[in-house]
C-alpha cells in the first residue's frame, strides 16, 4: 500500500473476561499465573491481526510480574499496548486488572461486586513476530 506507515505505537487492544470457577487451581479459588499469560496471548493475537493481518507468534516474555491474585469469579480487563514495531517484531505491554470479584455467601452463592478500585494483578512485556 502506498503511504502505509506500518503499525503505530500506542495502539491498544482490550478484552474483558469472567474467570469461571472451573479454572480455579488452588485453595481460595485462586487461578494459576499461567492463566494471565494465556489471556496475554489472546490479546496479542488480536493485536497482530489488527496490525498485520496475521495471528503472529509469541517469541518471548520479559518482566512478568504477578502483583495480586486472580480468582475464580473475577471479571478481568486484559490490556495490550503496542510499544514499538520493527520489520517483523512487535514489542507489547500487557496488564490484567481485576474489575469485579465474586463475593458468594451461603445465602447468595452467586453474589459479586464491582471493585471501586480495580486491582492490577499481572503485568508483562512481550515480543511477537509476524510474517515478513
Amino acid at each position: 500500500m502506498s503511504g502505509d506507515v506500518g503499525p503505530q505505537p500506542g495502539l491498544e487492544v482490550r478484552h474483558r473476561r469472567y474467570i469461571p470457577y472451573a479454572h480455579a487451581h488452588y485453595a481460595g479459588h485462586l487461578v494459576d499465573g499461567a492463566y494471565s499469560l494465556g489471556l496475554f496471548g489472546d490479546v496479542a493475537t488480536e493485536m497482530c491481526i489488527r496490525t498485520d493481518g496475521d495471528e503472529g507468534l509469541f517469541a518471548s516474555y520479559e518482566d512478568v510480574q504477578f502483583l495480586a491474585p486472580v480468582r475464580a469469579g473475577d471479571v478481568v480487563d486484559v490490556r495490550c499496548v503496542l510499544e514499538s514495531a520493527g520489520r517483523r517484531s512487535r514489542r507489547l505491554s500487557f496488564t490484567v486488572t481485576v474489575v469485579a470479584r465474586g463475593a458468594p455467601t451461603p445465602e447468595r452463592p452467586g453474589a459479586a461486586r464491582l471493585l471501586d478500585d480495580p486491582v492490577v494483578a499481572t503485568t508483562a512485556v512481550g515480543t511477537v513476530v509476524v510474517p515478513g
